[in-house]
């Protein structure tokens, strides 16, 4: 990767910036339990990772008969946003990345498949907020969500940035499909709670945030960031 042309690092939130996932999975098997719905790990990042309330209401419906109501969704979303305030994390180094980015001057956002609610959460919980600032993209501003494009040239074109000269950082699989139908550079990044004992060695995953630095180096001259 010739990392001199990245004009712009577009990051996920769930699973990137934050290690919500988890929080995020407990949440579903804890509200579908009461309707004798068993959600598996497996299953979860296979449909439910990186995509859309709308997608994930779809799945439902269709492999378990279930239409999730107003009410529902609202005690997901209950259940959730008290799990943020009691054990939502940062994952770790994330903090040092963004700062790194600032100092170099290399802009950076957020694009997610999430609610802007539930990002703005998410950030806020976090500490996360002030990184991003008007910066933030959700799935509400597009048509289609991931594994669509739209979402990622969306953010490109907001911050008048080619998209070949964008870089994504992504842990689900919709959102690697997203970049590549953008024809966007991605790194996978495996460094979540939920992608735990998935270490993959490849010149497009990072398994931690230490790693980000050496993939990319001629931006991060670790001399420069001192």
């Amino acid at each position: 990767m010739q990392a001199h042309n990245v004009e712009l690092v577009i990051f996920d939130c769930d699973g990137v910036l934050i290690d919500s996932e988890v929080l995020s999975m407990q949440a579903w098997q804890a509200l579908l339990s009461s309707f004798d719905i068993a959600l598996s790990k497996q299953y979860f990042i296979e449909h439910f990772l990186g995509k859309s309330m709308e997608h994930v209401q779809g799945k439902l419906k269709d492999d378990f008969a279930l239409t999730l109501t107003t009410s529902m969704k609202n005690k997901f979303h209950g259940l959730l946003f008290d799990s943020f305030e009691c054990h939502l994390q940062k994952t770790t180094g994330i903090t040092s990345v963004l700062s790194a980015l600032n100092s170099l001057g290399i802009p950076f956002c957020v694009a997610t498949s999430s609610s802007p609610e539930r990002t703005t959460k998410a950030l806020t919980s976090t500490g996360l907020i002030s990184y991003f600032e008007d910066r933030i993209f959700t799935r509400a501003l597009v048509n289609k969500g991931k594994p669509a494009p739209d979402l990622f040239l969306y953010a490109a074109n907001a911050l008048n940035v080619a998209p070949t000269n964008c870089l994504v950082i992504e842990d689900s699989q919709p959102g690697i499909a997203a970049a590549k139908a953008a024809d966007m550079r991605y790194f996978h990044y495996t460094g979540g709670a939920h992608l735990q004992n998935c270490i993959v060695t490849s010149d497009n995953t990072i398994n931690s945030w230490d790693e980000f630095y050496s993939r990319i180096p001629d931006i991060f001259d670790m001399r420069k960031i001192k």
